[in-house]
């Protein structure tokens, strides 16, 4: 997976950026723009990589970042428990 590492001058180009596939304002645009004034560096690595600009990419992120802490952990697992338990007998 690849990540960049972007100069602030991409929230320049993003805010004067004109929307593109779908009618959304693209990341990807903007950096072939920032690309043409400097260099644009990308980091891979291995790794989960979690996509919270989607509704269920943050439910899932959120679960699994909250699992991951001994605080959290065993309240979540009842919680979810529950909700499934709940859901199925709702279903039958």
């Amino acid at each position: 997976m690849r990540r960049y590492i972007l100069s602030s001058e991409i929230f320049d180009i993003l805010e004067n950026q004109n929307p593109g596939a779908g009618g959304e304002i693209q990341l990807t645009d903007a950096i072939a723009k920032l690309n043409e004034y400097e260099e644009v560096y990308a980091y891979n690595f291995e790794g989960t990589r979690y996509d919270v600009g989607e509704k269920m990419g943050f439910i899932k992120t959120t679960i699994e970042f909250a699992l991951q802490r001994e605080d959290l952990r065993k309240g979540l697992l009842q919680y979810l428990s529950k909700v499934v338990e709940d859901n199925l007998i709702i279903k039958k």
